[in-house]
């Protein structure tokens, strides 16, 4: 045994506790308990089989059983979402707040996210609506919400979106980002979409947070709606950075659409690696060249 390492271990402790002290911002010492996100997991999937009941259980669901099904997995939800939601409060802020406070926050906010769910529901029926009209591989709809990694990414977005709006911290992105690393596709929650919006294949989609999509929006793998790169950081933040892609939109793979200023028209086309940082108009047709330069001033069908 080398009578060295203990003392080479010693010198290792040192260096990383004084690393602590220097970067605190990555360190959480002295602070109560973070979120976790496995809980989190487990609350994403309870909500999974709340909008898609029968879908996800490992036993048959019968309909004389349904009302105390959906009670006893909503009180476990509540019970889970409201401590995590109390965990987030306390990690953002180690210097202390009014517990009480923290805790009838942490309340309304989960009882208002709960009382969403019906809404979450039919928006979510549009979504697969939406799949299964456009996409004639899918057999039935039942395939879809099964199988579908794009309808998986949509649904945890569906609901952390509602957390989100009700300013529930850090949470909201803890789930978007779950289903990313599940599914590929990058939705933020502060992003709005609208009802029938359809992911086909969907690995590398990114959403930004200000992105603003319509109904009857159609987007293939590898798009971007995301912001043009700037040194504003933090300045930046609040201020529409992403794109709006207005109603009846497609968007094929690979294609970039960028900037907050950029508006995408109704019924318009957008080519697979097309490269778009400034508006189109409805009905425009954009194949894959860069739309913005000089050269592209009359852009009602570039092909």
């Amino acid at each position: 045994m080398d009578n060295r390492k203990p003392e080479q271990l010693k010198g290792i402790v040192d260096a990383l506790v004084e690393n602590y002290d220097t970067h605190r911002v990555t360190s959480k010492i002295d602070c109560m308990t973070q979120p976790s996100r496995e809980v989190i997991k487990n609350i994403i999937e309870d909500l999974r089989k709340l909008v898609f009941p029968g879908f996800f259980e490992q036993k048959r669901l019968k309909s004389d059983m349904i009302t105390y099904y959906v009670g006893d997995l909503l009180e476990d939800i509540s019970y889970n979402l409201n401590k995590q939601i109390v965990k987030a409060y306390r990690s953002c802020n180690c210097d202390g707040q009014d517990e009480e406070l923290i805790k009838e926050t942490a309340n309304t906010q989960c009882m208002s996210f709960l009382s969403r769910l019906p809404a979450i529901r039919d928006i979510l029926y549009t979504d697969v609506e939406a799949a299964y009209d456009g996409d004639p591989a899918a057999y039935s709809k039942d395939e879809i919400i099964y199988s579908y990694p794009g309808l998986q990414a949509i649904t945890v977005y569906r609901m952390a979106h509602e957390l989100f709006l009700l300013n529930v911290p850090v949470i909201p992105r803890m789930m978007t980002e779950y289903a990313h690393s599940k599914t590929g596709i990058d939705i933020h929650p502060g992003a709005t979409i609208g009802k029938y919006f359809f992911i086909d294949h969907g690995t590398g989609i990114v959403i930004g947070e200000t992105t603003i999509i319509g109904e009857h929006v159609k987007v293939y793998q590898g798009v971007t709606l995301g912001g043009l790169s700037t040194s504003g950081g933090q300045a930046l933040k609040g201020v529409k950075r992403h794109p709006t892609i207005e109603d009846n939109v497609t968007i094929y793979s690979g294609a970039s659409i960028l900037g907050g200023d950029t508006v995408i028209g109704t019924g318009s086309m957008i080519g697979g690696n097309a490269f778009v940082t400034r508006s189109v108009p409805p009905n425009t047709r954009v194949a894959a060249r860069a739309v913005g330069t000089d050269q592209n001033k009359n852009i009602s069908d570039v092909r």
